[in-house]
């Protein structure tokens, strides 16, 4: 299978071309920029030599979809969405993996202060949380944002089994730099962050109404979230803390088994005994959840951490990708943590 890939140069994209050389079942044939255009990306990235001989290219949707079954969209929200529509209307495969597509078109414009895609385009895509989505066949797939599949993964199967108390959900959660994306800021600058602990966004991220809309699916009780996002000194990794109330008495020992059982089949969902870490996790595609309940305060913790740049985009895109296509969903993912 040929694909294309458009945003190659941020960190998402260069984590697809790492991915995607490796799969058995896909030939990368094309990337696309907004600039260097005419370089090759192994020029601009020497880690790619002998790797990825591709020249960077102009935004084309013609010559993409003449050469390529497929593309994917590794650009910051607000550009995927001007050119989705072509794609849809010549029901050509797209994996998107901004927010563009994520939410209804009103609240998209109020909590990421651009202008939407059309509600008919929106309404052909799927959001394609891989675990819980069924995306065989399907052809235009909103991928979730890092942070919300943390928090996803980690609330999903206590709000199906109605454990714990809709309204007092309170989520800590911290990310690697690299998921302030690509373009430096000044809250990204090595000396401000550097030895330091920066919480942003506070009640304002933007993965707050993707989390909340994916919650109502599994307990329609749920109606707001309390949610913090802090950034770390560290290259990338996410760690989702989670301070739950539980509706009724439970064992650690029940939790388990009900996170056992939702996850069985979920191979890139690995459930702990212990409270998981980023060392855990960072260079694959898994997320390890851990919990520990405190019978003092009656409060559940819950812990979910996740490589932002592979699960939390580009792993997350191909394992669905693998799904849209029937291949076996773990295929170009089965990577070892890079422990150390």
């Amino acid at each position: 299978m040929k694909v294309s890939i458009v945003g190659v140069t941020g960190y998402s994209g260069l984590e697809l071309v790492r991915i995607l050389v490796n799969h058995p079942f896909v030939d990368l044939v094309s990337v696309y920029a907004s600039k260097e255009i005419g370089q090759k990306l192994s020029h601009i990235y020497p880690h790619l030599m002998d790797i990825c001989p591709f020249e960077l290219q102009a935004f084309d949707a013609e010559k993409i979809m003449s050469e390529s079954d497929m593309v994917f969209f590794a650009t910051p929200s607000g550009i995927a969405k001007d050119f989705s529509a072509l794609f849809v209307a010549n029901q050509f495969p797209l994996i998107d993996l901004s927010g563009d597509h994520r939410l209804p078109a009103s609240t998209y414009e109020k909590w990421y202060h651009k202008t939407p895609a059309d509600e008919e385009t929106i309404a052909e895509f799927i959001y394609g949380l891989a675990e819980f989505s069924d995306l065989k066949n399907k052809k235009f797939i909103a991928n979730p944002g890092c942070y919300a599949t943390a928090v996803e993964l980690a609330l999903i199967p206590l709000l199906m089994a109605k454990k714990i108390d809709p309204d007092a959900i309170i989520i800590d959660a911290k990310s690697g730099l690299s998921g302030a994306g690509k373009v430096p800021t000044v809250s990204s600058h090595f000396v401000h962050v550097h030895d330091n602990y920066i919480t942003y966004k506070l009640n304002h991220h933007q993965h707050i109404p993707e989390i909340v809309q994916t919650l109502r699916l599994y307990d329609d009780r749920v109606e707001q979230i309390q949610f913090s996002t802090s950034l770390l000194p560290l290259s990338r990794g996410i760690v989702a803390t989670l301070y739950l109330t539980l509706a009724e008495e439970t064992s650690e020992d029940q939790l388990f088994d009900l996170y056992q059982t939702v996850y069985a089949d979920k191979p890139f969902v690995r459930v702990r005994r212990q409270l998981p870490d980023l060392h855990h996790v960072v260079g694959s595609n898994y997320t390890d959840i851990g919990f520990v309940y405190n019978p003092v305060t009656k409060v559940l913790t819950v812990v979910a951490v996740l490589d932002n740049l592979i699960k939390g985009a580009a792993g997350q895109a191909v394992q669905n990708m693998n799904q849209m296509f029937g291949f076996e969903e773990t295929t170009g993912l089965l990577t070892v943590p890079a422990f150390i």
